[in-house]
């Protein structure tokens, strides 16, 4: 699977973002999706994750209830909306495919990686 992650920007504290994550090659919908970060000086984070079927959706604490993980298997596309984004929320965002259980995401673990997308917030 080749993933391709874009929607990445400058945005103030308070503002949206919508990022998104094409997949390629092998069949998008067998896979669980994931969306993680990683901010300068710190190590990759978990942050959504959704079941092949689109039926499950876990998120980390820190922003649950402001993101929202979505999926079109018609475009073969992850979504991840960020709303009341925050400074602490400035990363780069990669998305993840993965088979097998959900909640494998958190571990920051997946099959295949697509390149990183820039997200800055400023406050």
């Amino acid at each position: 699977v080749q993933l391709q992650a874009s929607g990445g920007g400058l945005v103030q504290a308070g503002g949206s973002l919508r990022l998104s994550c094409a997949a390629s090659g092998r069949t998008f919908s067998n896979y669980n999706m994931g969306w993680f970060r990683q901010a300068p000086g710190k190590e990759r984070e978990f942050v959504a994750a959704i079941s092949w079927s689109g039926g499950s959706t876990i998120y980390s604490d820190s922003v649950k209830g402001r993101f929202t993980i979505s999926r079109d298997s018609a475009k073969n596309t992850v979504y991840l909306q960020m709303n009341s984004l925050k400074p602490d929320d400035t990363a780069v965002y990669y998305c993840g495919a993965a088979s097998g259980y959900l909640g494998t995401f958190r571990r920051v673990v997946a099959d295949y990686w697509g390149q990183g997308t820039q997200v800055t917030v400023s406050s």
